[in-house]
């Protein structure tokens, strides 16, 4: 993994918008609809091409594939291993209890998108007998990346978490919830193993802080903590053979615009964080509900072998955040941390979650992204002169 050791590297956190009819089609096939095969493996091939080719038009400096062939940044591995079925009951986010209007508001912003919610169960044991897919993921990658001018600075896949599976989609087959995690991540390790050949593996933890408002929002926070040390030791059991200065780690509150009231301080889950086996923490700090939370990493202090990819740039609105205002939050991110090359600027959280669920419009994406990439020279000027 590069570090910023001559001016701030920009990246973002993985999911990019997809083309309506990619999306269609991806959501369909997860229904259980007959598609188009090849259609869909022709559509997935260019889309994947195509945002490659504009992370670099906008100048970011780590780029990935926008997971551009799969439904959902965590349910398309129901599609990819086996011990899958049915249809899970995943509790409503606090955020959408608490707030009825808000959440029919959400439902009408997005009539169509992929299984969240009623994500298929396990109902067998969980097995990656079939890497496949994921090969054919990193080939179409580094396709992509081989058809760039000029290559980036560095390139990173994501990969999801045993726990935020676990979560999504629930156990009905395992004698305890914690001997399923640890099932996943056996699991998982495989893909993990195959990502970590080529790129830079990011994981994919929301479950660490966004599942204290949602399948556990009934524990305390002590019981909280302790279920997300457990899903952090299943994690760090999944990539023990992988480098930690090959991994990052992005852990967050859920990406939606919404109240987000009863988000878990950052100050309470750092700790747990640091405990995982990576290289960098990707981290939301440009939305509205955590941009204080800086003073929580001055006080506690990043261990020295981790990199902060902190959000200046903020995944649900279509607000694009002025070069100068990301130029701050990126030194104000560099003053936390205590190392300028340790921070490398980025976004929120993803911009196409899943499929169906686009927040952000594609061409504002890109100049968000681009603005990043102006705003991190701003920073740059002012952090080495």
């Amino acid at each position: 993994m590069r570090k910023s050791d001559e001016r701030i590297l920009t990246t973002h956190v993985g999911s990019l918008p997809r083309n309506p009819v990619l999306s269609d089609l991806l959501i369909r096939d997860e229904a259980g609809e007959t598609v188009d095969r090849a259609e869909l493996a022709r559509l997935g091939e260019a889309a994947v091409r195509h945002v490659v080719e504009r992370q670099a038009a906008c100048g970011v400096d780590v780029v990935n594939d926008g997971e551009q062939p799969r439904v959902g940044f965590q349910t398309y591995v129901a599609q990819r291993m086996k011990g899958f079925g049915g249809e899970s009951s995943r509790p409503r986010p606090r955020d959408f209890v608490d707030f009825p209007l808000f959440a029919a508001h959400q439902r009408q912003r997005l009539p169509k998108r992929s299984k969240v919610s009623n994500a298929p169960q396990a109902i067998a044991e969980v097995t990656y007998d079939d890497l496949a897919p994921a090969v054919e993921e990193c080939r179409l990658f580094r396709t992509a990346l081989a058809g760039l001018g000029k290559q980036p600075t560095d390139a990173f896949m994501t990969a999801a978490s045993p726990g935020i599976i676990a979560t999504t989609m629930l156990n009905a087959h395992y004698d305890t919830y914690e001997a399923y995690v640890f099932a996943l991540a056996r699991q998982m390790r495989k893909e993990y193993e195959l990502i970590a050949r080529d790129f830079v593996l990011q994981i994919d933890a929301p479950d660490l802080a966004m599942e204290r408002t949602v399948l556990f929002h009934d524990k305390t926070l002590s019981e909280f903590l302790a279920i997300a040390e457990m899903h952090v030791a299943a994690l760090n059991e999944a990539l023990a053979s992988i480098p930690r200065e090959r991994i990052r780690l992005h852990c967050c509150w859920g990406n939606y615009e919404g109240p987000h009231i009863h988000d878990i301080p950052l100050t309470d889950i750092l700790p747990v964080l640091f405990g995982a086996h990576a290289g960098a923490l990707s981290l939301e700090f440009a939305n509205p509900r955590h941009q204080h939370e800086y003073a929580a990493l001055a006080r506690m202090k990043l261990p020295p072998e981790l990199i902060l990819l902190p959000g200046v740039i903020d995944s649900t609105t279509n607000y694009v955040e002025h070069p100068e205002v990301i130029a701050n939050r990126i030194c104000e991110a560099v003053a936390a941390v205590g190392d300028r090359s340790r921070v490398i600027a980025s976004s929120d959280c993803g911009f196409g979650t899943f499929a169906g669920s686009e927040l952000v419009a594609e061409d504002v994406v890109w100049a968000k992204l681009e603005s990043c990439r102006q705003g991190a020279a701003i920073a740059s000027k002012r952090l080495w002169g």
